[in-house]
């Protein structure tokens, strides 16, 4: 059964956060979207200010489907996932073979296609990513800051950590930051 777009259809269905009170839902559908975006503004950064030669569309498109596992695993909370490196990497290996499941049902022709895009990614490419996808849980914590919310301080201070360690190694994420991080915290009155 050719089944892929099924299961990206299903994206909608699988809620994160789970382990804490949510002033806004995100699915990740959602997510992936919001990922895709920042993805493609920290790839264009790479290529257009720091002479990186990469694929920025290709890289958006990596994005847009990083997620394609939790449609089986569902979205294990960070604290589980990376509580040790066991469990890390047994995960690491559900994670794998989710992908491949639901990749084996498109046509064969097809399936090279979206292997490339999920299991065979380059450092850089894999890097823009997990930036991507770390810039998106800290934007998430932002806006549940701004709604009210003090469920997600903890996580937004640890998620800035992170971000922070990586953008002193990585120059686009920086120049990414530097330039865009703080208009997330505007509202849309302050935007125009």
């Amino acid at each position: 059964m050719n089944s892929f777009y099924a299961y990206l259809a299903r994206m909608k269905n699988i809620e994160r956060w789970s382990l804490m009170r949510n002033t806004s839902k995100e699915n990740i559908l959602e997510h992936s979207a919001m990922v895709a975006q920042l993805a493609h503004g920290i790839s264009l950064v790479a290529v257009k200010e720091c002479a990186m030669d990469i694929d920025a569309n290709k890289i958006t498109t990596m994005a847009l489907f990083h997620e394609i596992a939790e449609v089986i695993t569902g979205d294990l909370p960070t604290p589980i996932k990376y509580y040790n490196e066991d469990i890390k990497s047994a995960y690491k290996n559900i994670e794998d073979r989710a992908t491949r499941q639901i990749i084996s049902t498109l046509p064969c022709k097809y399936q090279n296609e979206y292997m490339s895009l999920l299991m065979e990614q380059d450092d850089i490419s894999h890097k823009i990513v997990k930036c991507a996808d770390k810039l998106s849980a800290y934007i998430k914590c932002i806006e549940e800051r701004n709604s009210g919310n003090r469920e997600f301080e903890n996580a937004e201070k640890s998620i800035l950590i992170d971000l922070e360690k990586v953008a002193c190694e990585f120059e686009p994420l920086r120049i990414f930051m530097d330039r865009y991080l703080d208009s997330f915290s505007a509202t849309l009155d302050d935007l125009r």
